[in-house]
């Protein structure tokens, strides 16, 4: 079972920038396609971003041109860059494998921004 350690997140204003890093552990994880998630108070958990192995990336429409998904398999590492960052963009932010079965989930990374 590979493990997931999301980190990166924090307080900041809206405008502002942050960078979110995915560790995974295992051999596995350059060989599969991954998602960033985020789940609002009271939302469900959604998609933001993905990369597959080959890195070709797709975007929601709330984070296409703001946020840039990328990968190290060397460093069995994904990363998430949220520029311009919206008080809507508030939440808990998860990495995880694109398609189901879902490895276990992490604690996730809190991303806050004030108005």
């Amino acid at each position: 079972q590979v493990q997931l350690v999301e980190s990166g997140g924090g307080l900041v204003q809206a405008g502002g920038f942050l960078r979110l890093s995915c560790a995974a552990s295992g051999t596995i994880f350059r060989l599969i396609s991954m998602g960033w998630y985020r789940q609002a108070p009271g939302k469900q958990r959604e998609l933001v971003a993905s990369i597959t192995s080959g890195l070709s990336t797709n975007y929601a429409d709330s984070a296409r041109g703001r946020f840039t998904i990328s990968r190290d398999n060397a460093k069995n590492t994904m990363y998430l860059q949220m520029n311009s960052l919206k008080p809507e963009d508030t939440a808990v932010y998860y990495c995880n494998k694109l398609n189901r079965p879902f490895w276990d989930w992490g604690q996730g990374t809190q991303v806050t921004v004030s108005s």
